[in-house]
């Protein structure tokens, strides 16, 4: 992996060439090992908070930790176009949009013990907006190269706080084009619920049951490319303690490897279907 300034990573994604990098301010990694109708991405994988904030935020490293998406990019990381954020969802959060980005509270608590300058303000957001130039032309690339292309928009959410029984897969589809996508969803849908866990996990797969996939990340691709299916795909935290911090690799390392088989096979599908090429 190589360290590379956000033009010249614009650059090589519109020359298609083979690379993997990390931002020249290390705010988040992209992966192009080969050119393929999918991208795969993990917005709120990072847990890195800039030291600067350390001591004016009120939230614990462990509270921060909890509403993250740990593993989420491990998860996804053999397939051939990844990008993931690096940074934590605590200083900016990529999956809402500039103006909510930066939070003043967060999970009903207040973030800071002083309010943000705008000169702090301003360094996030900077880092929001370079991530968004790279999401853009990355996409822009593979619809024009293969017509239409799907993102797999990795996240993780809490099943322990919920009073309910709630899925161990959440796909969030209530900004798709429900007509037209459908059939694509409710086959995503039944193959995730075709991933097995190890200790017994039960594996069950609902579309918009915790989640209805309001993020800024898929808005945004699907407000400004029309041959773009973005599947908000969240996964329970079966894979980890939430209450100790503690994460299970093994189950991690299962579902990796299930999806490596199950994700090309729906994103080809996709593309068969949806593809004008």
């Amino acid at each position: 992996m190589e360290k590379l300034a956000l033009k010249d990573i614009i650059t090589k994604i519109k020359n298609e060439e083979i690379f993997e990098a990390v931002a020249s301010d290390y705010s988040f990694t992209i992966k192009i090992e080969k050119l393929v109708p999918y991208a795969c991405a993990a917005i709120h994988d990072g847990h890195q908070f800039r030291k600067e904030l350390w001591s004016n935020c009120i939230h614990s490293e462990y509270e921060r930790w909890y509403e993250e998406d740990p593993e989420t990019k491990n998860m996804i990381k053999s397939h051939p176009i990844v990008i993931a954020g690096r940074d934590s969802r605590f200083e900016y959060d990529l999956n809402r949009s500039p103006e909510e980005a930066v939070f003043d509270t967060a999970w009903g608590k207040e973030l800071w013990h002083n309010p943000l300058s705008e000169k702090m303000k301003d360094k996030s957001l900077r880092k929001h907006t370079n991530f968004y130039k790279v999401v853009h032309t990355l996409i822009e690339t593979l619809e024009s190269k293969f017509g239409f292309c799907t993102v797999y928009d990795m996240h993780s959410y809490n099943w322990k706080r919920w009073d309910r029984e709630v899925p161990t897969w959440n796909l969030g589809t209530s900004n798709l084009d429900a007509t037209r996508f459908e059939e694509a969803i409710e086959k995503w849908r039944l193959s995730l619920s075709k991933i097995s866990f190890p200790d017994g996990i039960k594996s069950t797969s609902k579309i918009n049951d915790t989640f209805q996939g309001n993020g800024y990340f898929l808005k945004y691709i699907t407000q400004n490319f029309k041959n773009t299916l973005v599947l908000a795909t969240e996964i329970g935290k079966v894979y980890c303690n939430e209450s100790e911090q503690i994460i299970f690799p093994e189950i991690v390392t299962s579902v990796e490897k299930q999806l490596n088989i199950l994700l090309p096979q729906n994103a080809m599908e996709n593309y068969k279907k949806y593809s004008n090429k």
